[in-house]
């Protein structure tokens, strides 16, 4: 156990991050972290570099169907930005020091805003397949958090607080852009599980009893850790199968990710204008 902790500890964050400015022209302000079936989020990046997982000095792994498994630098308009195509999860047999490892290599480059998308089910009847939803909170059922064990100063404090995980000014430039894009957009709960079996009908009225409408395998864990390093995080979520135990329709991973790569250019549209808007937002507040 020990050795885990040590493998993903801060000297291990701040190599991997040296790597990479010396393989990128410019340093990202802002990360996306790409999920099941949203990887060609890049196609909106000009002026990219891709640099694989496993070049990266201690980085993961990624073994999931549709995870390319990349880190994609770039310019979206004129921010410069990080794609993370594909994560790390607690299914794969990965720690949470290993899941959040990423987290902590893009606080390391100065990081301060991060785009969470995944693909999850839809607990809430009046949601459909193809739907986004900005995620307002989340349940963390996985069992698991990042922040297990001692903490690391530099990365943030031993408590921290998570009643306004997904930043609000975030989720309220979404709500803004979304009618100007021509873009419908949900909110809700997410709750986190460990996967990777999909949900039995009792789980999923055991779930929407506790207040979740969409469920999935990742996403709390970067949440925590990036919360603790100080980011401001945006969590959005594709409904890509409906979990409604009244109408049971069975699920495979390639209707996920179809229904994902389906909405992923409305996702990518939404991305670029709360990244456009909140980079206006940061210059007026230049002196």
């Amino acid at each position: 156990m020990q050795e885990i902790f040590e493998k993903f500890d801060i000297n291990a964050a701040v190599e991997a991050a040296a790597f990479l400015r010396n393989r990128w022209e410019q340093t990202p302000t802002a990360a996306i972290f790409a999920g099941t079936g949203l990887g060609n989020l890049t196609a909106a990046l000009h002026n990219h570099t891709a640099v694989a997982y496993g070049e990266i000095p201690h980085f993961p792994l990624s073994t999931v169907q549709s995870h390319a498994g990349q880190l994609v630098n770039g310019w979206l308009s004129d921010i410069p930005v990080v794609v993370l195509q594909g994560r790390f999860h607690l299914y794969e047999g990965y720690s949470p020091a290993a899941v959040t490892f990423p987290i902590r290599v893009l606080q390391s480059l100065g990081v301060s805003t991060l785009i969470l998308t995944n693909a999850a089910g839809g607990l809430n009847p009046n949601f459909s397949s193809g739907d986004l939803m900005v995620i307002s909170d989340h349940i963390n059922l996985t069992g698991a958090n990042p922040l297990v064990g001692l903490n690391e100063t530099q990365w943030g404090p031993r408590f921290p607080d998570m009643t306004a995980a997904y930043d609000l000014g975030l989720r309220n430039i979404a709500f803004s852009a979304a009618p100007t894009l021509g873009i419908q957009i949900r909110q809700g709960v997410y709750v986190g599980l460990k996967g990777p079996s999909l949900e039995t009908p009792a789980e999923m009225r055991f779930l929407r009893t506790f207040g979740a409408d969409a469920v999935g395998f990742s996403t709390v864990m970067e949440t925590i850790a990036a919360v603790h390093g100080g980011m401001r995080v945006l969590g959005l979520s594709t409904i890509t199968n409906m979990c409604l135990p009244e109408r049971l329709s069975p699920s495979s991973v390639d209707e996920i990710i179809a229904v994902a790569e389906a909405a992923s250019p409305k996702l990518a549209a939404l991305i670029a204008q709360v990244l456009k808007v909140e980079n206006e937002q940061r210059q007026g507040k230049q002196p």
